[in-house]
């Protein structure tokens, strides 16, 4: 039984030592170097922290293959690692070093801003000795409980004040082991990184990489805003594995990038992280048939993903994408209330249970309490849940489909309104790259935001028409000439209802 993720890397390092396991624009790192990297660095720490255990590290990150080493090197000490993107605003910075209190700090980008409020010793991962510890690891292998956490990644905080999602070794080794079950996956595997190492899609590249002896080629993030250059990179690593956020997958068919360059290496594309239209999954298919096409559901809060859809069938630009059926090991139902939603067609909110679970959100026992909660469907024994706030409803073949948030139903002229809906009729128009809907309930008003070739509201709206009832319709339409994101590549709904419903006189 492995209840440790150091126990995927040693035994990558005895039996493929010179496999690449991870590399960048710049620098290749074999597994045998990994290793012995990850042993030194928790050797260090072990020493310089005097033999604690299960403390949070931060570890500063860039786009570099040396990151995920430094998180490695973390576990190899007993503790575990907190993703820290130093560039953040200094209060968000304050924000994540208070909740944590941090045990030490561990430099691992290229380039790392002071930290004057840090109390905690801060090293840096380039002065650390050459002296892999071994034995350390082993105990370290031995000794661990699988609840024991590996890191704690901060959400966005899109829909709210920003947690700090706290996630066990079992539920990082049972997602690994589900993925490579249901996708075949094997030391064959080229994976191209897009996420950021603070984003949990990046779990999913290094962890099954490093379950199956794999390669991570991390791309370095100017790349998408050169897609021809990102191309050549992929095709040179021979990358065959993407598991993008969606928002990374629109860019490149936004630019149109298929129409003159394209991967020739691809085997499975996976994407989550927010709803992919269809107009896009189209793009993509048409220029690269061969490859397996995978759209993934889940939120951080329950190890990246529980529930996956292979795509089967060819969809027309204004369908929506299912979210599939659970992984094995998770458990997907919906609920209304304190009832279980069986029946095809009926809206339920998405709760999750399993080992899949994240341990919580740390050092904040109410929004835990909140939001992992006693399964509603029996008082027998105890038995956690995870409410997304997601609503979904299951079709006739079993498959769920995501509606929509629950905060984002809204009532509008004597309407029961799903946001979600009109942005999925709008971004299946061909001249919208990106559509958000807001509600403006003070002037009773739906705001369409929109990134497209044309900016003409009239055209727009007639061609919405054709898709929506009139109650539905957007009563304005703003077109921006680049709609804004958030650090994880999702549209930044709070900064557009801030700039121009909260602010509007």
């Amino acid at each position: 039984m492995i209840t440790n993720v150091l126990t995927y890397l040693k035994r990558a390092a005895q039996t493929a030592p010179e496999q690449c396991a991870l590399a960048d624009q710049s620098q290749s790192l074999t597994y045998g170097q990994v290793w012995r990297t990850a042993c030194s660095i928790g050797g260090e720490l072990h020493r310089r922290l005097k033999g604690c255990r299960n403390r949070p590290i931060l570890v500063s990150i860039d786009r570099r293959a040396a990151v995920p080493v430094a998180f490695l090197g973390v576990t190899c000490s007993g503790n575990f690692y907190v993703p820290l993107d130093l560039t953040l605003p200094e209060k968000r910075l304050r924000d994540i070093y208070s909740t944590m209190k941090p045990a030490a700090i561990l430099l691992a980008a290229a380039e790392n801003a002071p930290l004057p409020f840090a109390q905690c010793p801060v090293l840096s991962m380039a002065d650390l000795p050459d002296e892999p510890d071994y034995a350390l690891a082993d105990r370290t292998i031995a000794e661990g409980l699988d609840t024991d956490p590996l890191y704690c990644i901060f959400t966005s905080g899109s829909t709210g004040v920003p947690k700090g999602v706290l996630v066990s070794h079992r539920s990082v080794i049972d997602m690994a082991e589900q993925f490579t079950a249901a996708f075949g996956f094997d030391t064959t595997a080229v994976f191209g990184n897009q996420a950021p190492f603070d984003f949990d899609v990046s779990v999913k590249d290094i962890y099954i990489a490093l379950r199956n002896a794999a390669s991570v080629q991390v791309l370095e993030k100017p790349l998408f805003l050169m897609p021809k250059r990102l191309i050549a990179r992929l095709n040179e690593r021979r990358v065959n594995t993407l598991i993008w956020a969606a928002a990374a997958m629109k860019i490149l068919s936004a630019l149109r990038t298929f129409d003159s360059v394209r991967p020739l290496y691809l085997r499975q594309v996976m994407f989550s992280g927010e709803l992919l239209p269809c107009k896009v999954l189209n793009d993509w298919r048409a220029h690269m048939p061969e490859a397996r096409y995978v759209n993934l559901y889940g939120p951080t809060e329950i190890t990246c993903n529980c529930t996956y859809y292979i795509v089967d069938r060819p969809y027309a630009d204004d369908e929506i994408l299912p979210i599939g059926k659970p992984f094995v090991n998770s458990g997907v139902f919906l609920c209304s209330g304190s009832e279980e939603v069986t029946a095809p067609g009926v809206i339920g909110e998405l709760c999750v249970r399993g080992t899949c679970l994240a341990l919580g959100y740390y050092e904040n026992p109410e929004k835990t309490a909140e939001a992992f909660c006693q399964n509603p469907l029996h008082s027998a024994y105890p038995e956690r849940i995870y409410r997304t706030g997601d609503l979904a409803k299951r079709l006739p073949d079993g498959n769920l489909l995501f509606v929509g948030r629950a905060d984002s139903q809204v009532k509008h002229m004597g309407h029961r309104i799903e946001l979600g809906e009109i942005e999925v009729a709008a971004n299946a128009l061909p001249s919208v790259h990106y559509a958000c809907c807001l509600h403006d309930a003070a002037r009773e008003k739906l705001i369409l935001f929109c990134q497209a070739e044309e900016n003409d509201s009239k055209a727009l709206l007639q061609q919405l028409k054709a898709a929506l009832p009139d109650y539905m319709l957007p009563n304005r339409v703003v077109f921006l000439e680049q709609m804004p994101a958030n650090r994880t590549g999702k549209i930044d709904r709070a900064l557009l209802r801030q700039q121009y419903i909260n602010n509007k006189e």
